[in-house]
């Protein structure tokens, strides 16, 4: 679907990143923090656009992205084809492949209903190899998952949490921060 100018909702969606790397902003911050953890394949769980899986896969790793909303997901494989793009729903879908990471950036668990969050992250943690890892990033306050809530549903699926930081950049988290990245491992 597109709106008057002519332009999908992912395109739109895709826009605002655009300028800001065009006005000097590195807005792959996601993508930096994947890559210092060297996997070489990742699951991008709540893809959207694909804004960071394809920038991984840019930088030479294996990404599968997987999404509910067809129309960022059309922006994906017009922008990355070499890419793997599935529409489903994360609770829901089963890949034949494991992953050295599943990512679930951008408040993807803020966006799975409320009695489904658990479930989103035990079927994630199916699709990690032993010894891989969950990487989350999502907004904190009293009205979206928080980050204890996220542990025991985490723990519930074989996952440890490894480590916090309150941003992609792996500033300090604390109990002020509003954003939590979170990195679990699978035993």
């Amino acid at each position: 679907m597109t709106n008057q100018a002519g332009r999908s909702r992912g395109d739109l969606y895709d826009s605002v990143y655009e300028r800001r790397e065009a006005a000097g902003e590195n807005v792959h911050g996601e993508a930096d923090f994947i890559m210092a953890l060297e996997p070489s394949s990742v699951l991008d769980a709540g893809c959207g656009t694909g804004r960071i899986g394809r920038e991984l896969a840019r930088r030479g790793l294996r990404v599968t992205g997987v999404d509910i909303d067809p129309e960022m997901l059309e922006t994906a494989r017009r922008k990355s084809p070499e890419a793997s793009w599935i529409r489903h729903d994360v609770t829901l879908v089963q890949l034949a492949d494991r992953f050295d990471a599943v990512l679930m950036a951008g408040n993807v668990i803020n966006f799975v209903q409320p009695d489904r969050r658990s479930l989103a992250i035990a079927n994630m943690a199916t699709h990690i190899i032993p010894g891989g890892l969950l990487i989350d990033g999502h907004r904190l306050n009293e009205t979206e998952v928080q980050p204890a809530d996220y542990d025991k549903w985490a723990a519930a699926s074989g996952l440890a949490l490894v480590s916090r930081w309150s941003t992609w950049q792996r500033d300090p988290f604390d109990a002020s921060s509003d954003f939590a990245v979170s990195v679990y491992r699978k035993a």
